[in-house]
This record gives C-alpha cells, sequence and structure tokens, in this order.
C-alpha cells in the first residue's frame, strides 16, 4: 500500500515521461502489408491474402511466417528487400521506413499501387522473482505500470519487503540495476513507473524473515524431536530399571 511521505518514505523526482520503446536485438516484430492490389499484399505477405484480423488470429500458431526476429546486427530480413536496420529505432520509424521501401520496390515493378505498413512488436514480456507467483507475464498492451505488473501475479505477499524492489533492464547491451520504495506515493511520477520488455522485477524477503519463520520453525522440529527422542530413551530405561528390580525381588523366594 502506497503512503504519505516520511522519514522512511523516499521521494523520487518528478520525471515521468513514457517514450515510445525503441526496439532491441532479439525483438520480434509483427509486420502486415496493406494494398489495394491484391498482388502487391500477397507477395509482401507470404502469399496471404487473407483480412489482417485472419492473419493475427493465426499467429499462435504460425507466427514465425509474419514476424521477423532483430539479429545480432540489428536488422531484419523482409522479403525483397533483404536487411532493413531496426535496432534503436521506434515502430513507428520502422512502419515509415518499410513503407519507403516498398513503395519504391512496388513503383519500379511499373506498378503504382499504394502501400501501407503495420508494425508492431510482439510477444512482449517482462519477469518477478520473489515471494509472490515468480515467472513470465506478457505484456499484453504498450503501456503496462508496476502495479498492473504486479497485479498480474496475483500482487505481494506479506513477507514480501517492498521498501527495497529491484529493477533490471537491458538498454544498449548493458544492464542497469536500480531500486526504489513500492510504498512511496511519488513513484507514480517517477522514472519506475512504467515497465518495458524484458525488465526483471526482483523482490526481496522482509528482514529476519529467514531466521524468523525458517530458522525458528526448524529450531521447533529440532527441540521437538529431542523431546521425542528422551521421552523414549527414558521410557525403555524406566522399563529395564522396572524389570531388573522385579528380578530382584523374585530371586529369594526362588532359593528358597
Amino acid at each position: 500500500m502506497m503512503q504519505e511521505l516520511g522519514k522512511d518514505i523516499p521521494t523520487y523526482d518528478n520525471a515521468l515521461s513514457y517514450e515510445d520503446y525503441l526496439l532491441r536485438k532479439g525483438d520480434r516484430l509483427y509486420i502486415y502489408v496493406y494494398s489495394i492490389d491484391e498482388r502487391t499484399a500477397s507477395l509482401f505477405n507470404s502469399g496471404m491474402t487473407n483480412s489482417r484480423q485472419m492473419v493475427r488470429n493465426s499467429m499462435g500458431a504460425v507466427s514465425d511466417l509474419y514476424t521477423y526476429v532483430i539479429d545480432d546486427n540489428g536488422n531484419i530480413q523482409f522479403p525483397t528487400i533483404g536487411d532493413v536496420p531496426a535496432l534503436g529505432k521506434t515502430t513507428r520509424q520502422m512502419k515509415y521506413l518499410l513503407e519507403e521501401e516498398l513503395s519504391g520496390l512496388v513503383k519500379s515493378l511499373g506498378n503504382q499501387s499504394m502501400v501501407s505498413v503495420e508494425v508492431q512488436v510482439v510477444q512482449r514480456s517482462f519477469s518477478i522473482i520473489g515471494p509472490t507467483r515468480s515467472g513470465r507475464y506478457s505484456l499484453n498492451k504498450e503501456k503496462v505500470t508496476i502495479f498492473e505488473a504486479l497485479a498480474m501475479c496475483g500482487d505481494l505477499s506479506d513477507i514480501a519487503d517492498r521498501r527495497e524492489v529491484m529493477l533490471i533492464r537491458e538498454i544498449n547491451d548493458s544492464t542497469i540495476v536500480k531500486t526504489f520504495d513500492l510504498r512511496s506515493k511519488s513513484i507514480v511520477n517517477s522514472e519506475f513507473y512504467y515497465i518495458e520488455p524484458n525488465d526483471v522485477i526482483y523482490i526481496r524477503y522482509m528482514k529476519g524473515y529467514s531466521f524468523g519463520i525458517n530458522h525458528v520453525s526448524s529450531a521447533i522440529g529440532l527441540v521437538a524431536s529431542t523431546i521425542s527422542f528422551g521421552v523414549f530413551i527414558y521410557s525403555f530405561v524406566d522399563k529395564v530399571v522396572r524389570k531388573i528390580q522385579n528380578s530382584t525381588q523374585l530371586t529369594p523366594g526362588i532359593n528358597q
């Protein structure tokens, strides 16, 4: 729960600014070409002339036919064009670049049909690690806040330390790690508010949890086991002593 600012609640600068996502190596792009001319659309859509909705519905099974992965050189391999630089561009810039390239190609073939291109980043995800439902989750929309991300995993448990949440993010072949206090109200205006594809959110256990629960449980188990073993030994020794005493009492009678 967010709390009012206090001596132990940090304040974050008002740095909220959602910028268009810059494409990275390994990103998978869904690209669909529109044209009034059916043959032109078929040429660039792997022979597919169906509607956009039908193509998108089929992506779950044959996504490789309609998506392009940004390789280690920062390019995608697009039919009839070849290498197209994508690294560091936005999807809007990729759209304009492809429209320019494809329009020029179509005109060179004597076709004056207009070409329009749709570009989207697909199979985007983020990961959560900690005292919650850890795992990888899909980003199903362009803007996802830190609270929406945590809600996807069922929120944090009572043993989660909300004071030190770590955000691990890859930028330009480097990894940055930032720590923030999830309790602060000012987080909604901070740089931590929106998450990006491939982000890793790491939540620590509350300090003292390891000893307070794990160690205490182990200690209780050890004590219980010791007591049980002691009771067993006492019972065994007591039976042996009683048996010896009984034998001693019966011996004079037998001798007589």
